[in-house]
């Protein structure tokens, strides 16, 4: 049986790491690398860097950071946040990162996710997909969820697989930050949709809520942020439960 995954998630800006609710009111929640080195000891499966205004500055992804952070931890870890080309995936996997997540650039160019998975494998490709719903439709946002593309959220992630796509990183706007759970629906819709690992994110708040995500979609991994900044939840904890109730995590 394929091993769920516990993903901290780090947004980045001006180097600090932030946390908010809805994409807003971001708070600071302490050194980027010092977390990573906490998560990893707690017993993080993977992380996940993302630089949330790289792309609304239209700016190029922090290099620099991305190799320090490398130096310091072990466990894979995904950076995305203002990726458009070849060479941009190509920099960061020199300086240390693992995979690489992309969300607007190939939403207006959607051949980059073939390009980038001929060049280095799907294995390394991660589509994010941040996601809110519209009058009962499920609709993919961009430029840090502040621009409706008026795609179909389904019709997007069964997209971006045909196109190479190795992992959906599945974030519902409308829970981000909320602490109110995991959004069970699309995170079904899209999991039972697609043939490639799902990551659900946005709303976790409790342990019950991985155990939900984890039993009620296909998801392999869910990912939170606010909860383990602020030491509200701690990995070692949350997978003990989680094996309490024959769900499968690495120890």
């Amino acid at each position: 049986m394929l091993k769920k995954r516990i993903i901290p998630c780090l947004d980045i800006k001006d180097g600090r790491t932030v946390k908010g609710v809805n994409f807003e009111g971001l708070r600071n929640a302490g050194d980027p690398v010092e977390l990573a080195k906490k998560y990893e000891t707690e017993g993080a499966d993977e992380l996940v860097f993302l630089d949330i205004t790289a792309t609304l500055d239209d700016r190029k992804i922090f290099t620099h950071l991305v190799s320090k952070i490398a130096r310091e931890i072990s466990i894979p870890f995904t950076v995305g946040g203002g990726i458009s080309s070849v060479d941009d995936v190509r920099r960061l996997l020199e300086v240390g990162a693992d995979k690489v997540s992309i969300n607007s650039s190939v939403v207006k160019d959607p051949e980059l996710i073939s390009l980038l998975a001929k060049e280095f494998g799907s294995q390394c490709v991660v589509v994010a997909v941040d996601t809110k719903l519209i009058d009962n439709e499920d609709f993919v946002f961009v430029k840090g969820g502040r621009e409706n593309t008026n795609i179909k959220t389904l019709d997007w992630v069964k997209k971006a697989e045909n196109l190479g796509a190795g992992e959906i990183l599945l974030t519902s706007m409308d829970g981000d930050g909320t602490k109110k759970g995991f959004d069970i629906r699309i995170t079904k819709l899209v999991s039972d949709l697609v043939n490639i690992p799902v990551i659900a994110s946005g709303g976790a708040g409790i342990i019950m809520d991985f155990e939900e995500v984890f039993t009620a979609t296909k998801a392999t991994g869910a990912l939170a942020a606010s909860i383990f900044h602020f030491g509200e939840v701690k990995i070692s904890e949350l997978k003990k439960e989680l094996l309490t109730k024959n769900i499968a995590v690495r120890c």
